[in-house]
């Protein structure tokens, strides 16, 4: 994603790859959080895949959570408990809009339909800090993911991308202001 972003920088076009880069990022670590030990945790049927465990029949197939329930589940205390230091996320409603944004514009994306469509570039660089800091919670605060080699060196080796990120996202937003005037 960072690397999207340094190209935004260079053609407004890239958006689209920042959009799909941060969705999926965010959908990554969102799972990584609410799994746990078990996959069963994140999927959209997880009674008839335990069903297929306890009966040793082969496995059904099913669907990951949408990223809307996986966001609606990391601010569940009961989903997100996974050990003694785990910690939901509180969210407010600017970020539940920022997520919804997110999603959107990603489906509009990835599910393309012929359209007239404009974005107002403006509001991007805040939507995506906002939804960049998500994701920096979710590593570092949640208490639920964990890394195999060096737990910590991962997680500041990713909180410092995080920052890179958002520096890159708030020159845009600087850039932005001064061309279209400042988003409010």
């Amino acid at each position: 994603m960072h690397q999207f972003i340094l190209e935004v920088q260079e053609d407004d076009y890239n958006w689209k790859w920042v959009i799909i880069a941060l969705h999926n990022s965010t959908q990554a670590f969102m799972v990584l959080a609410l799994q746990g030990t078990s996959p069963l945790n994140v999927i959209k049927d997880p009674q008839k895949s335990f069903d297929a465990i306890q009966n040793g029949t082969d496995y059904p197939e099913d669907k990951l959570l949408n990223f809307l329930s996986l966001y609606r589940d990391i601010k569940s205390q009961e989903k997100m408990k996974k050990s003694i230091d785990s910690r939901n996320y509180s969210g407010s409603n600017e970020m539940d809009d920022a997520i919804r944004t997110l999603n959107e514009l990603r489906n509009k994306f990835i599910h393309f339909i012929p359209c007239g469509w404009s974005i107002e570039l403006i509001m991007l660089p805040r939507i995506c800090k906002q939804v960049l800091s998500v994701i920096e919670f979710l590593i570092l605060e949640s208490g639920n993911i964990r890394f195999y080699d060096n737990d910590n060196i991962e997680k500041e080796q990713l909180s410092d991308l995080v920052e890179r990120i958002a520096t890159e996202l708030d020159k845009v937003e600087r850039k932005y202001a001064i061309s279209y005037g400042p988003y409010s």
